[in-house]
């Protein structure tokens, strides 16, 4: 694998482009704003959406689909709830067998599907992978050391698609169970916002660590009930993603739970971030999701009713509290 496309130029798309272009592939980012299709080509830098980090040269930007074509594999980086219609423009160049690797975490509002799903739906020749794990874009872009999970079910094409795109300091392990390491991806975020309004009520460190590991069962539960495997999420796109997003403010959806839990509105919360918080619109698809399969997540509900309005936080916090003794296990 000689170029790669990488579809969405925002701060986790330019990270991504970076990565590929250090591996010493071919990159072209697309991208729907023009000023970063201008920077990223004039100025080696997205300074919309990853300021202060200077891009390697051979990187080039686009706005027309039509350009990644010709790549020997694509990663498709638009957010959760707009991937659906950057996968249905890019459908017409995408031919058959290409490899797209499926970087955004969540699932999709309405539909309730997972990105595979919507993959399959849209360019159902191509050949899927998925690739998360506990990784901030900017620490990425810096090439500070990082490891991800990049599942797919094909044996030879995950370990090309590895090798293709690994540097000395972004290094992919390899797994098969896309349903697990998507699942991992798109609960986390919702958690993360759980563990920022711990943090921002104060409630203490016993609470947050409660939080994550009892969170941690919830994502668990639901990828088994989705057909994903528990070894998956005990890994990089599940629990060591888990750990990252719900312990660092530098996490845009801890970052909107601190701020619900400082007493801030959602709409306080979101204003002037350019970047988009999964966990915010993957919430009431987690929940919907839950209630379908018949799974217990409390702490899921218990966000997604947060966000919606439907209930206070401190109210939602006595209600988790409040719920009857039961077995860890």
């Amino acid at each position: 694998m000689r170029s790669a496309g990488v579809i969405g130029g925002g701060a986790w798309g330019t990270a991504l482009a970076q990565v590929c272009a250090r591996a010493r592939l071919s990159v072209i980012l697309q991208a729907r704003e023009p000023d970063v299709v201008e920077a990223v080509n004039t100025a080696h830098e997205n300074s919309v959406f990853l300021a202060g980090v200077p891009l390697e040269s051979s990187i080039r930007a686009t706005a027309d689909m039509a350009d990644l074509a010709a790549c020997d594999l694509v990663l498709a980086v638009a957010p959760a709830q707009f991937l659906r219609p950057a996968l249905t423009a890019f459908a017409p160049h995408a031919r058959a067998g290409l490899p797209i690797v499926l970087c955004a975490k969540g699932i999709e509002q309405g539909s309730l599907k997972m990105m595979t799903e919507v993959l399959e739906e849209t360019i159902p020749a191509a050949a899927p992978a998925v690739l998360s794990g506990p990784s901030f874009a900017g620490e990425v872009a810096r090439g500070l050391p990082t490891a991800v999970t990049l599942a797919c079910p094909d044996e030879d094409l995950a370990y090309a698609l590895a090798e293709a795109i690994a540097t000395p300091t972004f290094r992919p392990y390899i797994a098969y169970d896309m349903i697990g390491a998507e699942a991992g991806g798109a609960v986390k975020n919702v958690l993360a916002i759980a563990c920022g309004i711990v943090e921002g009520r104060g409630l203490g460190r016993s609470a947050h660590a409660a939080v994550i590991t009892r969170g941690f069962s919830e994502l668990t539960r639901l990828a088994l009930a989705l057909g994903g495997e528990a070894e998956t999420v005990a890994g990089l796109c599940g629990l060591g993603d888990l750990v990252l997003t719900c312990s660092s403010p530098q996490s845009r959806n801890m970052s909107v739970g601190l701020a619900l839990g400082g007493g801030q509105t959602l709409e306080e919360a979101l204003a002037g971030k350019l970047t988009v918080a999964e966990g915010v619109a993957s919430a009431p698809a987690v929940r919907d999701l839950g209630r379908k399969l018949g799974v217990d997540i409390p702490i899921c509900e218990a966000v997604a009713a947060i966000l919606a309005g439907e209930v206070e936080v401190d109210a939602a916090i006595t209600g988790l509290l409040s719920r009857p003794l039961r077995d860890e296990h």
